[in-house]
């Protein structure tokens, strides 16, 4: 049976982290010798925000968020600890109402989000957790789309807009070349990490990326091919939109696919 969390308390905005009760992910690294990047005094500096959200795509407009989670998470100790967890459900606006095949693949209905909190109110929360002492990386599977959604919604949370990320996939291509295709669920496959039942949930797909997560800085402490933070952020580093400077950003073109 997969070992519960307990609480921890964080330093920063994130408080104490309840028991889990939306997934059975095992969150904690069962590797004592982790050295090289895990010991890398920048890298025990950060505390690592994984993040997801389900979303809305109405025809000639952005993506618009339905559901949010974000698991903060530090390395101390050699393993990973919890730090805090939300999530929330967030009402699209009218022009991005919910469609049968967004049901079909996450579980939401309309009657839920019809109760659940504007995207002021639920991302303004989130954001209150990133308080001005912490040093935050948020990590993502395709970071592209949760940048973008955050920039759209920059208003709602100025402080999550600007944290810089970090894409799981381009972690993988370095850390295991070669894979037919670098989807979650290859991932999680190559992993033997265990297909939730509610997969496309934000919350159960942020504890399957943290999964990813740990195993792809595991293998790279253990290769030695990432040594630091900084070699980190090089290969899988995503500069925050509103990090761009403004010349920058005219010509930031994002050329991946996956």
């Amino acid at each position: 049976m997969p070992r519960r969390l307990h609480g921890y308390r964080s330093a920063d905005g994130w408080g104490i982290l309840p028991p889990c009760q939306n997934s059975s992910s095992h969150l904690t690294n069962d590797e004592d010798d982790m050295g090289g990047l895990t010991e890398d005094p920048a890298f025990l500096a950060r505390t690592f925000v994984v993040i997801d959200f389900e979303a809305t795509t109405p025809t000639g407009r952005p993506a618009q968020p339905i559901e949010v989670a974000a698991l903060a998470l530090r390395y101390e100790q050699g393993a990973w600890q919890p730090v805090g967890r939300s999530t929330s459900l967030i009402r699209p606006p009218t022009f991005a109402g919910l469609t049968p095949a967004d049901t079909a693949q996450t579980g939401i209905t309309a009657e839920q989000l019809a109760h659940a909190p504007s995207p002021a109110e639920a991302l303004g929360a989130l954001d209150r957790r990133f308080t001005g002492s912490g040093r935050y990386l948020l990590v993502a599977q395709h970071a592209a789309t949760e940048a973008g959604i955050i920039y759209n919604q920059r208003e709602h949370c100025p402080a999550l807009a600007r944290v810089d990320l970090l894409d799981t996939i381009p972690l993988a291509k370095h850390v295991v070349p070669g894979l037919p295709t670098y989807q979650l669920d290859m991932l999680l496959a190559h992993y033997s990490i265990t297909r939730p039942p509610d997969r496309h949930r934000a919350y159960a797909d942020v504890d399957v990326t943290a999964q990813v997560f740990f195993r792809l800085v595991e293998a790279a402490d253990e290769d030695g091919s990432i040594t630091d933070l900084a070699g980190l952020v090089k290969i899988a580093g995503r500069t925050a939109k509103c990090n761009v400077p403004v010349q920058a950003e005219l010509f930031d073109v994002d050329a991946r696919t996956d």
